[in-house]
């Protein structure tokens, strides 16, 4: 856009006029069921903190332990003098946690899938995405100047078209393990046999799986039994389900020794605190024992679910965590949101351009910190205000 203020100001007024306006809100409080937010107090169903670990004071006790014997930044680069014993220590735990000969680490998922993608692939090469992929995995394709072909949602026939018309030597198969914006999983399995076919490499960023799926919550590729060699690439964050900050690939020693050499956001991107790493290690080992946290949290979502059957809501054909209420219209996503807040309830509506025009929607996220009157107030809210649009 031009520099002039003029542009910029018609730019905003049009965004606030298409209900498309976002603003920040402000917390007051740590991430649990009931927050203070921008002075409200609100119980809240947008959170990621899908197994209730971002306040657990065993958590907290090794931050800041972690926080007084090495201090609070890292200094530098991991490849400079960054990297702390507790990088180490965790890098390792999250290699045999999810099954694989090592792990990286990275300061965000955003910058893991923009530097695994840009030094995999370049020009010349084909990149084949799930149009509805997260957003740093369609910028990721972008940035690496390969020809990204982006095939119909799950569709496994539509991939496989797009590679009969292809010719490429080097190609990548992209996809999220479970949606963002919808809550269902990628056919994970299909994409392997589709891959290892075609002799590509596949990458599953699994952001919102990992904690929640698998017997131990190792994730989707632990829940549908899919080994390194299945899946080249996993890639996950630690924000999520895992309570911390972060984000990490993991596979075998000679892709991570690759990536050491040539991904630039890890090799020019200062190291997240040891603290984080150690808090980290810590929530690993009770997201592995605390098998509860994901029977509860299933159990919360089958409540609802079954509740909003009953009253007629449109739910995504969705299993996990996130449960978007399907609206349509952005304008009545935005009313329902506003609704609810009144009611003491904060619950995101979802809009264009994050998801496809007609398909605004009510984007409902689920903690193993829920209660089940939780549940049951917020399906009560939603039974008064849908009557209401």
């Amino acid at each position: 856009m031009k520099n002039d203020p003029k542009l910029i100001s018609a730019f905003l007024k049009e965004k606030k006029e298409q209900h498309l306006y976002r603003q920040v809100r402000i917390s007051e409080s740590p991430q649990q069921p009931t927050m203070l937010i921008d002075g409200d107090k609100l119980l809240n169903f947008c959170s990621n903190d899908y197994l209730g670990l971002a306040n657990h004071p065993y958590i907290i006790s090794a931050f800041r332990k972690a926080s007084e014997q090495y201090g609070v930044g890292s200094g530098s680069a991991h490849l400079i003098n960054g990297h702390s014993v507790e990088h180490q220590k965790l890098e390792e735990a999250l290699a045999e946690f999810t099954g694989r000969d090592r792990a990286l680490l990275f300061s965000t998922g955003y910058m893991a899938n923009l530097g695994v993608v840009n030094a995999l692939m370049k020009r010349g090469d084909k990149i084949f995405a799930d149009k509805l992929n997260h957003a740093s995995l369609i910028d990721a394709g972008l940035l690496s100047q390969a020809k990204m072909k982006r095939y119909a949602h799950n569709d496994i026939n539509a991939l496989e078209k797009l590679y009969a018309k292809s010719n490429s030597e080097n190609t990548m198969i992209l996809t999220d393990g479970v949606f963002s914006m919808d809550g269902d999983i990628a056919p994970v399995k299909e994409l392997s046999q589709v891959a290892r076919k075609h002799q590509a490499w596949l990458m599953v960023d699994d952001a919102h799986g990992f904690g929640t799926l698998g017997k131990k919550g190792a994730g989707l590729l632990e829940q549908e039994k899919l080994n390194q060699l299945d899946v080249p690439i996993l890639m996950a964050t630690l924000g999520k389900g895992i309570g911390t900050a972060g984000a990490f690939i993991a596979g075998s020693n000679d892709l991570i020794e690759m990536l050491i050499q040539t991904a630039r956001t890890y090799i020019f991107t200062t190291a997240m605190p040891p603290s984080i790493a150690a808090a980290t290690r810590a929530s690993l080992k009770i997201v592995e024992k605390d098998e509860w946290r994901r029977d509860k949290l299933n159990s919360l979502i089958q409540q609802f679910k079954l509740g909003c059957e009953e009253l007629g809501l449109t739910l995504m054909p969705s299993n996990t965590a996130i449960q978007p209420i399907l609206i349509g219209s952005t304008k009545k996503a935005v009313k329902m949101n506003k609704k609810l807040k009144e009611k003491g309830i904060l619950v995101p509506a979802i809009r264009p351009p994050t998801v496809p025009e007609g398909t605004a929607r009510l984007r409902v996220t689920f903690s193993a910190a829920h209660q089940e009157k939780d549940i049951a107030f917020l399906l009560t809210c939603l039974d008064e205000i849908n009557g209401t649009n």
